[in-house]
């Protein structure tokens, strides 16, 4: 017996799909696929997340452009280059000194697209029937998911 995948849950074998409660033999299954679920409230608060987050981002680097081109067109009126340039440099040490503390929102950035925007439910055919096997919102662990049963399946059809 090969172990394709195993979590908590789900559990991908040579022999059987299990997940769930349910345990389908592979010898059984005569069709796989996937499809999208109905959204949940995680995944809209994920998704509104994300954006609300993109938004927190972008917001300081326009701020600053702003402050910065009104800065230069009042110094351009009055002549004074000396302070502006002065203040110029303090952003720009600023910007720099505040690029490690990004990693953080960022790294929070990429795991909510890892985690996908959608619910993904995992179907087989067995027995004549259609059986919704697994539903996540987890992007990453449905994709592995998937791509073990695919090879699990793709094996059991080389045995025949």
């Amino acid at each position: 017996m090969t172990l394709y995948y195993r979590d908590d849950a789900v559990q991908v074998t040579s022999e059987s799909i299990r997940s769930g409660g349910h345990v389908v033999a592979l010898s059984d299954v005569t069709y796989v696929w996937h499809a999208r679920g109905p959204k949940t409230l995680a995944v809209r608060g994920r998704v509104l997340g994300r954006g609300v987050l993109v938004l927190l981002l972008s917001l300081p680097p326009l701020v600053a452009l702003i402050c910065v081109v009104s800065l230069v067109w009042s110094a351009q009126e009055r002549g004074n280059w000396k302070v502006t340039l002065v203040v110029l440099a303090a952003f720009a040490v600023g910007a720099l000194a505040s690029i490690p503390f990004l990693e953080i929102p960022l790294g929070w950035l990429d795991r909510s697209y890892e985690r996908g925007s959608h619910v993904h439910e995992l179907w087989v055919q067995h027995h004549g029937r259609e059986d919704l096997l697994l539903s996540t919102p987890d992007a990453l662990r449905f994709g592995q998911i998937y791509r073990a049963v695919q090879r699990a399946v793709e094996q059991q059809g080389d045995h025949r």
